[in-house]
């Protein structure tokens, strides 16, 4: 029970990642504070939490909007008197273009993802370690991407919003430290899905392929030929956010079955 006791917000909780983190905490011991924007999946998560013993608390937030990040830390603290573990797991990405082809609608959703991605996370990390700080101890785990650690066309408003948020995590691991509070990211790379699969799919039957070749072509550059599933990018969480790393902060760990080495 690796976080027996402790009382754990998760950002960004849908059907994938942010799910398996959630069940995951709870079956090591945490209760947990769930965030999203949607009420209803948040809910249904929530239940699945209770269903394992643990207490589960299912707060709709934004966290680019200040007054709902702030909701989000306060009400998790009135509901369970302290807060242990903060994830920072909520995203968004878009914008699939060269810089020098978007349009005034891509250049606001440019701004929206570095709004969400890195303003929303710095908001969370303001209004939860407050709490942390006064209970000298607390882990914050934020989640970023493997496309931060090399910019590919088509991809600078996520990967540069992802490799903010990685330096703004060490800068806060150097002001949290003092109190106590450990501050590090993980790194996913691609992590099995539904979605990931119809891709393939897809890719197999636009280049005339079997879904076997195609599967085989899309995991070539891992070492493990394999892509990680939820649950595996979700142990690294719990890694990070445990006494396990007691003695690690400032740090990004890359959780993508050797697809790039850093």
């Amino acid at each position: 029970m690796l976080l027996e006791g402790r009382t754990a917000i998760i950002t960004g909780v849908g059907p994938g990642l942010g799910r398996a983190m959630a069940l995951l905490f709870a079956r090591e011991g945490a209760d947990v504070a769930l965030a999203a924007r949607s009420r209803e999946r948040l809910e249904a998560i929530a239940a699945e939490v209770v269903a394992l013993g643990r207490r589960a608390l299912a707060i709709p937030t934004d966290i680019a909007d200040p007054a709902q990040a702030k909701n989000c830390a306060d009400t998790a603290f009135a509901a369970f008197g302290k807060i242990d573990v903060l994830v920072n797991s909520a995203f968004a990405h878009g914008v699939a273009k060269h810089l020098v082809t978007m349009d005034e609608a891509d250049l606001a959703t440019f701004l929206q993802i570095l709004k969400t991605n890195v303003w929303g996370t710095m908001l969370m990390c303001r209004y939860a370690a407050p709490y942390m700080i006064e209970a000298k101890r607390g882990s914050i785990v934020n989640i970023t991407t493997v496309s931060m650690r090399q910019g590919r066309e088509n991809s600078s408003a996520y990967s540069s919003s992802k490799a903010g948020v990685a330096v703004f995590s060490q800068s806060l691991a150097s002001e949290l430290g003092p109190h106590g509070i450990r501050v590090n990211c993980v790194v996913p790379g691609h992590i099995w899905s539904d979605n990931l699969k119809g891709y393939n799919e897809a890719r197999a039957r636009a280049t005339g392929r079997t879904y076997a070749d195609q599967f085989t072509q899309f995991t070539s550059e891992m070492a493990l030929r394999r892509i990680p599933e939820a649950d595996e990018v979700g142990a690294a969480v719990l890694f990070m956010a445990s006494d396990l790393a007691s003695a690690i902060t400032g740090q990004s760990l890359d959780v993508n079955a050797g697809y790039f080495f850093h």
